[in-house]
């Protein structure tokens, strides 16, 4: 490709970050190319590389808007000053050139989290002056003469952008997140025993895994609710500040010692590999990465029909897709997975599904992108 200058703009960079391993995988992947790659962030907690420009840019913050508009107006001074070929923000930043909508749309989160609510609590998330501030950042965005391409992790939330802001849809680029094949592998017998008696998972018991932080968003209760009607394990890999209140929940409904929480884990591997399936019945999530790490070790997938995900998914063949709050449905669904995903059709099926979703071809889909802006 041209020579180019490039800048990704991520407020915090966070290693375990679902929009944070995109944008090390598309460094990572884009390094062999013409480019010089430069991140504008208010706080860099990844690897360095001499080969990156790290541009820290950190203004006060005094609370949530302040923090969002403070960093915005700062990053963008930043970008009109230096000279950049173009600028791909993951924020909602009015004046970039393209936006990558990693988070999906905000008014659809906040239509499937108000599910949970009663009454006037769903009034005043809607009117909450975080949210306002938020909506009116991502349409001024939307509607800014300089935004050139949009990239989008999911054919869901494509449509979503073309619905609710009429973005023309050739405007739209759908680019699914990667995953390293030869990383997240099946485990083999050996493999899937190790971390089962460490932990003291019986080898026989049927063991789902649940992978994220944002116990709310990403449906852990319904998980919980659900698993309580079947004799399955459940390994909840992540953390929240209300982790008391959900082993409370597993208590009350008597499957306590069938539900164990792990924590945030480095290394996420052996607890795939511990597992027979991901259980992800997230009320709104464009595309998580855990779903294509965990199809890649050859688990198949329960997640919902709000999650970008549910796109890789067959139902029957490689996992199930439910509504978020259906308990029964999930409960089912469950049960209708193979006791061992080790050697089962359904695991072998999930890891086909990915094989194609590899860095490189990020890379190509985000080059022949850059190309077409810079002609």
């Amino acid at each position: 490709m041209k020579a180019c200058r490039l800048a990704i703009v991520r407020q915090k960079y966070r290693p375990d970050g679902g929009a944070e391993r995109f944008v090390s995988r598309a460094l990572e992947a884009l390094e062999q190319h013409k480019l010089d790659l430069n991140v504008i962030t208010r706080e860099w907690q990844g690897d360095t590389n001499p080969n990156w420009h790290i541009h820290l840019c950190n203004p006060l913050k005094l609370g949530r808007i302040s923090r969002e508009r403070g960093f915005a107006e700062a990053a963008r001074a930043l970008w009109q000053k230096e000279p950049f070929d173009l600028v791909q923000s993951h924020e909602r930043i009015p004046g970039c050139d393209i936006y990558r909508a990693g988070d999906g749309v905000h008014h659809r989160w906040l239509l499937q989290r108000a599910r949970l609510l009663p009454e006037l609590r769903r009034k005043w998330l809607f009117s909450n002056s975080y949210h306002r501030y938020v909506m009116c950042a991502e349409r001024a965005m939307y509607a800014a003469p300089e935004l050139k391409a949009v990239i989008c992790n999911a054919e869901m939330i494509k449509q979503e952008i073309i619905d609710d802001f009429g973005v023309p849809a050739d405007k739209i680029t759908v680019i699914y997140n990667a995953i390293n094949n030869q990383k997240f592998m099946p485990a083999d017998a050996r493999q899937r025993q190790l971390p089962r008696d460490k932990y003291r998972i019986p080898q026989k018991v049927h063991c789902l895994i649940f992978v994220g932080s944002g116990f709310e968003r990403k449906g852990l209760a319904t998980a919980i609710r659900a698993l309580a009607a079947t004799d399955s394990h459940l390994l909840v890999v992540g953390k929240d500040k209300a982790k008391k209140r959900y082993r409370a929940l597993a208590q009350s409904l008597g499957c306590r010692h069938r539900v164990h929480f792990m924590g945030v884990q480095k290394q996420t591997l052996p607890f795939y590999q511990a597992a027979d399936a991901l259980l992800l019945p997230t009320l709104y999530d464009p595309l998580p990465n855990v779903i294509l790490e965990a199809m890649s070790c050859g688990l198949p997938v329960i997640t919902s029909t709000t999650c970008g995900g549910a796109e890789f998914i067959t139902p029957g063949q490689n996992g199930f897709v439910t509504d978020a709050l259906d308990i029964t449905a999930i409960s089912a669904t469950i049960q209708a997975l193979p006791r061992q995903a080790l050697g089962s059709a359904m695991g072998e099926a999930a890891r086909l599904r990915i094989m194609s979703a590899t860095p490189a071809h990020l890379s190509k889909q985000l080059i022949s992108l850059y190309n077409r802006l810079l002609d």
